[in-house]
Formats: C-alpha cells, sequence, structure tokens
C-alpha cells in the first residue's frame, strides 16, 4: 500500500528487455534507499514495482507486458514519481493507493491559474463513475483531490508544491496520465451489488 504523496522524482535510465517486458533501471533522485531490500515495492508513476536489484543510489524493477499494456510512463527513459510502499507506522498523508493502475486518461487542459495550475482529465468510462466531486484521484502516483466531475471530465488544481515536487508540472493537453480510482469506492459498489454477483 502507498498514500499517494510522491517522495521523489527518479528517473528511467534504461530499459533492457528480458523474454516478457524490460529491466527498468532508476536513479533513486532523492528518494533515499538506503531500508530498501530486495522484494520491496515502489510506486512508480503510481504502478507499483518489485525492486529486484540496487547499487548505490540506483535500483532495478522488472516491468511485464500486462503492466506495460495498461499503464504509460514505463517504456522508455525519463522522470517517474517514486514513493516507497507504507509502513503501518506512517502517516497517511494522502488516502489509501494499491499502486495497480484502474486507467489511463487524457489531459483536455492544463492552464495557469496564478501560480497554480487547473489540470482537467478525461478517464476512461468504465472508472468514470468512481471519479467524484472532492473525492480521492491519484495521477501519475499523487494523491489529488478533484474539484468537479462532468461526466468522464474532472479537473484538479494543482498547487505549486505539487508542481514543484513531482512530473506533473510536465503535462500538456493530449498527454496520457495513469489513473487509480478511490479504494473505497470499489467496495462499496462491490457491496452494494454482492447480490446481484451471486
Amino acid at each position: 500500500m502507498f498514500s499517494g504523496i510522491v517522495a521523489a522524482v527518479g528517473r528511467i535510465t534504461q530499459l533492457t528487455p528480458r523474454e516478457a517486458g524490460f529491466r527498468l533501471h532508476v536513479d533513486a533522485g532523492r528518494l533515499n534507499i538506503d531500508d530498501v531490500a530486495l522484494g520491496d515495492s515502489i510506486a512508480h508513476n503510481g504502478v507499483c514495482l518489485t525492486v529486484v536489484a540496487k547499487e548505490g543510489g540506483s535500483f532495478c524493477v522488472d516491468v511485464s507486458p500486462e503492466t506495460l499494456s495498461c499503464t504509460v510512463g514505463l517504456a522508455e527513459p525519463g522522470p517517474v514519481n517514486l514513493e516507497k510502499a507504507l509502513r503501518l507506522s506512517d502517516v497517511i498523508g494522502g488516502h489509501l493507493v494499491s499502486g495497480h493502475v484502474d486507467g489511463v486518461g487524457e489531459v483536455l487542459r492544463f492552464d495557469p491559474v496564478g501560480d497554480n495550475r487547473l489540470l482537467e482529465i478525461r478517464a476512461p468510462k468504465d472508472i468514470a463513475r468512481y471519479i467524484a466531486r472532492k473525492g480521492s484521484i491519484v495521477v501519475d502516483g499523487a494523491s489529488l483531490t478533484t474539484n468537479a466531475v462532468n461526466g468522464t471530465d474532472f479537473t484538479i488544481n494543482l498547487i505549486p508544491h505539487t508542481l514543484e515536487n513531482t512530473t506533473l508540472n510536465r503535462l500538456h493537453p493530449g498527454a496520457r496520465v495513469n489513473l487509480e480510482v478511490d479504494l473505497i469506492a470499489r467496495y462499496c459498489e462491490r457491496l452494494l451489488n454482492a447480490d446481484s454477483a451471486a
């Protein structure tokens, strides 16, 4: 589990092809990985991946074809939002995040509003029903609060701190982003529809 509070912006420096998928070589940037062991989980742009090698301030993770087929931002070198998995004693500054991407959204607007940015995203239709006004959503690994929802489109206000400490400052209309909806919304739907699933 994660909280959606991006700890550092790292960089995918190299992709090594494997029999299926890739091994990503990641420079951890400001993320302290001294306490990271092989087998630990680190979220990359909201995607939970397992550390398989580590050296100095860098580490490696393997990405399967399935993961590559339903996410963005992992198939080429470049910056990534990083967050280590939560410990039970950690503060949850965002919301409970599984690191399992529900769908890929498209950026419609990225407009300046003073020193903030108004971000509008179109979600895939099958997950849009889980997105609520003033609710939680994960965009490329960052826990954010929606301002408004209109059908499959929703808006978010990005403050300067978020823009300075994540990759979200690189967004533009047409960019694609990883989305994870609120876990509580999914479980509520499952409970409400439990009788029909029997």
